[in-house]
C-alpha cells in the first residue's frame, strides 16, 4: 500500500509539473504575439474635440501622410502625393461668406454644374470671368491655388464688392458698343478682318476689345466665363464684343483648348454672337441658359478654318 501511494504521489507531481510547464511555454508564446502585434512604445493621439474631427482623423489614418493645404499652382503639385487636412482659407471664407447671405448666385445649380465639372478637372488653372457679381467668391474659391480674374464694368460695384471680398481680383474695363448696334456688328462674321486669329490687341476688327489690361491678353486663359456686360435693355453695351473677344483669346493660345461659357443665351444677342462667333461647331453642351464651348488652339494647326 505504501509503495503504490509513493508511486501515485510521484505520477501526480510529473503531471503537475507538466502542467506548470505548458502553462508557461503558452504564456510566453502569448507574450511574443502581443508583443510582435502592437509597438513597444505607442504614440497617443489626442482626443478629437468632435465627431467632425474624429471622422477627419479617421480618414487622414487611411491615407497618405498628412501635408499643409497648398496656396498656389507650384504647391498643389508639390503636395499632389499628399493629403490635405487644414481648409483652404478661400474656401472656409466662401462657406461662411455663402451661409450668411440670403443673396443667391446669378446662374442655378445646373447651370454651375457644368463649369464646375471643367474647373475639377482644370483647376488650380487661369480663369477669366466676365462680370463681378456675388457668385465671384464660389468661382475664385472652386479655382483654388489657380488664378482667377474678374473684368467689370461699374467701378462703383468692384468698390462695392471687394471691399468685402478683398481677395478677388478685379479690373475696371470700357466698353464702346452699344445693344443697338448687335445687328449691324453681328455683319462683321462675314469681314476676312474679323476671321483672322490674332491678339486683340492688333486684330482689325471693330468687335476685338483693346482696352483690357496687358496681363488679361498676355495670360493663356483655360476657362473663360462671359456673363456680362450688361445686355438687357439698349443702352447698355451688350456683349457683342466679349463673345468675340473671349473666343480670339481662345483661337489665340499657342496650344490645348479652352473651355468658354456664355450665361443668358436665351437673349437674342447672347445666342446670336455665341453660335456665330464661338461656333456651333465648337459647342459641347448646352444646360439651361449656360452654353459650354470647347475652342481648341488655331495657332497649333495653321489652316484651321474660323469655325468648323
Amino acid at each position: 500500500m505504501g509503495s503504490n501511494n509513493g508511486n501515485t504521489s510521484k505520477t501526480h507531481f510529473a503531471i503537475n509539473a507538466k502542467i506548470i510547464l505548458l502553462s508557461f511555454l503558452f504564456l510566453f508564446l502569448l507574450l511574443l504575439i502581443v508583443r510582435s502585434t502592437f509597438p513597444s512604445s505607442p504614440q497617443l493621439s489626442p482626443v478629437p474635440s468632435s465627431s467632425t474631427e474624429l471622422t477627419v482623423q479617421a480618414k487622414a489614418q487611411d491615407t497618405a501622410p498628412a501635408v499643409d493645404c497648398p496656396t498656389t499652382a507650384a504647391a498643389a503639385a508639390a503636395a499632389a502625393a499628399g493629403t490635405c487636412t487644414k481648409t483652404p482659407p478661400s474656401l472656409a471664407q466662401a462657406l461662411v461668406h455663402y451661409a450668411t447671405t440670403n443673396i443667391t448666385p446669378q446662374q442655378t445649380y445646373d447651370e454651375i454644374s457644368v463649369s464646375l465639372r471643367v474647373l475639377a478637372k482644370k483647376s488650380p488653372c487661369n480663369f477669366l470671368v466676365f462680370g463681378l457679381g456675388h457668385d465671384s467668391l464660389m468661382w475664385t474659391s472652386l479655382n483654388h491655388g489657380g488664378r482667377t480674374v474678374f473684368l467689370e464694368e461699374d467701378k462703383a460695384w468692384i468698390h462695392q464688392i471687394t471691399q468685402k471680398l478683398p481677395t478677388l481680383e478685379a479690373f475696371h474695363v470700357t466698353y464702346d458698343t452699344k445693344v443697338t448696334q448687335a445687328d449691324n456688328l453681328m455683319k462683321l462674321r462675314e469681314e476676312v478682318e474679323c476671321k483672322a486669329v490674332t491678339d486683340p490687341r492688333s486684330s482689325k476688327c471693330e468687335l476685338a476689345h483693346k482696352g483690357f489690361p496687358s496681363e488679361v491678353y498676355e495670360v493663356e486663359w483655360d476657362l473663360i466665363m462671359v456673363d456680362a456686360p450688361t445686355g438687357w435693355h439698349d443702352e447698355a453695351p451688350g456683349r457683342m464684343s466679349a463673345i468675340y473677344t473671349a473666343g480670339l483669346m481662345a483661337r489665340n493660345r499657342e496650344s490645348g483648348e479652352t473651355d468658354v461659357f456664355v450665361h443668358d443665351v436665351d437673349r437674342v444677342i447672347e445666342d446670336r454672337f455665341s453660335k456665330a462667333f464661338l461656333c456651333e461647331g465648337y459647342l459641347t453642351e448646352q444646360v439651361g441658359r449656360l452654353r459650354h464651348f470647347t475652342v481648341p488652339s488655331h495657332r497649333a494647326r495653321s489652316g484651321r478654318p474660323f469655325c468648323p
